[in-house]
This record gives C-alpha cells, structure tokens and sequence, in this order.
C-alpha cells in the first residue's frame, strides 16, 4: 500500500483541486500520458501537457535512455532530464507516476538477464520520489497501482514491469519470410514455448488480486505494446500465450473497464482487439515524447493512427454522465489533435 500521506496528496490533486488557472470542473479527470523521452531533447512536449491541464502525467518507460552497465551514467543522464525546464514546469503543474521499459531499465530490449535491474530501480524510484512505505522497495520490479476515488466511482491505474522478470526474446530466422507485409528487417519471432514469460509469476499472481478490486475504469500501463499484432519487434505480441493469458484473467475476475496504454515504438495509434465473452480491449499507444521513427509496422488492430510526430497521450472521463464516457486523444508537439476516440464505459464493461 502506498503511504498514506502520498495518497492523500495524489487523490487530493487529481481529484478536486483544479490546477491553477483551470477551467476544467470537478467532473471531468484527464490523465496524461508517454514514453520515450530522451534527456538530450529539449522536450517541449511538456509545455504543451501542461497547457492541457491534466490531473496527473503517466511516464510509460524510456523515460530516460541509458541503456549502460553504469550506474554513475545512469544517474547523470536522469539528472540531465530533471535539469531540464520543461521537465520541471510539468512536475510543478502534476503529480508524475511511472514505470519503466527498456532503456531506463538499463539495456536495449533487456529482461531479467540484465544484472544491473536492482540497482536501476533504486535510481528509477528516487527519481520519481517513491515513497520510503512504499511495496516498491519491498518486492523486485517496479510494478505498482493506485486507486483514485470520485464521489463512490473508481479508477485503478495499474503500472506493470515488462522487464524485471521477462525471459529473453527468440530470435527471429526467417519465419515470416514470405509474408508480404513485412518489407524490413524482424528481429523476434513468436515464443512457442508457453513457459516463457512477460511478467513472471509473482507479478502475474499480484495482478490478479489487483484485477479483483472493486473499479469502475482500470488503465493499465505497460511499456510495450498489447493490442497489436505480431510485427518483429518488442511486443506483447512475442509472448502470444502471456497475451492471452492477459484475456484470460479478465475476464475470469470480470474486471471491467479495461484501458491499455503503452509506448515503446516511436509513434501514436490506437489497436483494438475482439474476443468471445469479452468487450473491446483498446491500446492506446502514445511513444514519442522527443523519439521519431520513419514508418508504422504492420497492425490488423489498429483503429486509429499512426501518428508520427512528436506527441503525448491523454485520458479524459466525464464523471458526470449516468455512464461515464472515455475520450482517448493524441496531441503532437503543435499543439494539434490528431486523435480522438470516444467510447462509454458501457462498451468496455461485463454486463
């Protein structure tokens, strides 16, 4: 459980003070979000998040890029990203929440093989001024919720860890080669294996008791991507039976309201996944806080997107409605929308 003054101050912040100078009421919460954000970039995406005056900022991983065996590096280019103007104007606007991906955990496309995750983790959570209470610091991985209250409705956000407990990655060889779609080079393929795994067996276990509590809207954080489809790449995707295990457990604890948001990639888009016996699952994929990359990958899910400019993701729920509605935007360094989705909860929920 999360101290309890730490809570206090989060719940008091996103729920009922308004940030200085919003015109926003008390019925509406707007959670921001994005990954990848390199502390050589000027960042000023976060000016534009600010002006947005969300409730709360979500860092979805890449936070940082590191990627070394060096602690003393690692620290100094965290500090070259808290130095920076725009990072400060965001943090003195919002509470920041996080969880990490690859390149702040330490090494390009690293799982549980990394032998520096413990002591990246320190790093990572005196960053972001966890807690000395925290269940962070008691247990391995950075994975981690809170529970938000607005007059008797909830949202849980839910952050896991990709990293900590991943098995490594199978090397692709060749298996998609006549398969048309894919015109660049694949570095994984499919794990067959169904004893590998994405979060390991405490995490998933932790998960489920989480999945189990009462909330109205559940956004579930994860560095890398869920909704998509197999493209070569880092994904969920890579682990199909972790995926569908995912499925699974949601709809064995009927937890409704499920949301992911996710990074990683280099670009903006909304996937939507359908399955028997369960309502929509949406991922909105919002990476590219300072990180451009020059194509989208293949997707069958996606709905929406991509969106290859700079930008950042952002959540907003009318709580005034007799059902909740849940507007998902992306937002590009322009200040432009250039995405907009809105579902009610009706239609992500068990009836």
């Amino acid at each position: 459980m999360k101290h309890f003054f730490a809570f206090i101050s989060i719940f008091i912040g996103v729920f009922f003070i308004p940030n200085r100078g919003s015109a926003q009421t008390n019925t509406t919460s707007k959670i921001a979000f994005g990954s990848c954000s390199s502390q050589n970039h000027p960042l000023p995406i976060f000016d534009v998040v600010v002006k947005h005056e969300p409730n709360l900022f979500v860092f979805l991983g890449d936070n940082i890029y590191a990627d070394s065996w060096s602690m003393s590096t690692i620290k100094r280019k965290y500090q070259q990203l808290a130095d920076k103007p725009t990072f400060q104007n965001l943090k003195a606007h919002m509470p920041l929440i996080a969880t990490w991906d690859d390149h702040d955990f330490g090494q390009n496309d690293g799982g549980k093989q990394y032998p520096f995750k413990k002591q990246t983790k320190k790093i990572f959570l005196d960053f972001f001024n966890e807690p000395d209470s925290s269940e962070r610091w008691k247990h391995d991985g950075v994975y981690t919720s809170y529970m938000y209250d607005f007059n008797g409705k909830k949202l849980q956000i839910i952050l896991l860890d990709n990293r900590t407990f991943r098995d490594n990655l199978k090397t692709y060889k060749g298996e998609k080669k006549n398969d048309k779609r894919y015109t660049y080079k694949l570095d994984y393929s499919p794990h067959t294996d169904t004893n590998k795994t994405m979060l390991g067996k405490v995490q998933w276990a932790w998960l489920e008791q989480e999945l189990m509590k009462p909330a109205d809207i559940r956004l579930i954080g994860t560095g890398s991507q869920f909704g998509i489809e197999f493209n070569g790449y880092e994904a969920w995707a890579n682990f199909p039976h972790e995926q569908q295990k995912m499925i699974d457990l949601i709809k064995r604890t009927r937890a409704s309201g499920v949301l992911f948001l996710t990074g990683d990639v280099h670009y903006a888009e909304i996937s939507r996944l359908i399955y028997p016996d369960l309502y929509p699952i949406y991922d909105v994929t919002a990476s590219g806080l300072s990180s451009k990359w020059d194509f989208a990958t293949p997707n069958k899910n996606r709905v929406d997107g991509p969106v290859m400019e700079n930008h950042f993701g952002l959540i907003s729920i009318n709580w005034a409605l007799p059902v909740p509605t849940i507007k998902m935007e992306i937002w590009d360094d322009q200040n432009n929308k250039r995405i907009e989705r809105e579902i009610s909860l009706d239609d992500i929920r068990f009836h």
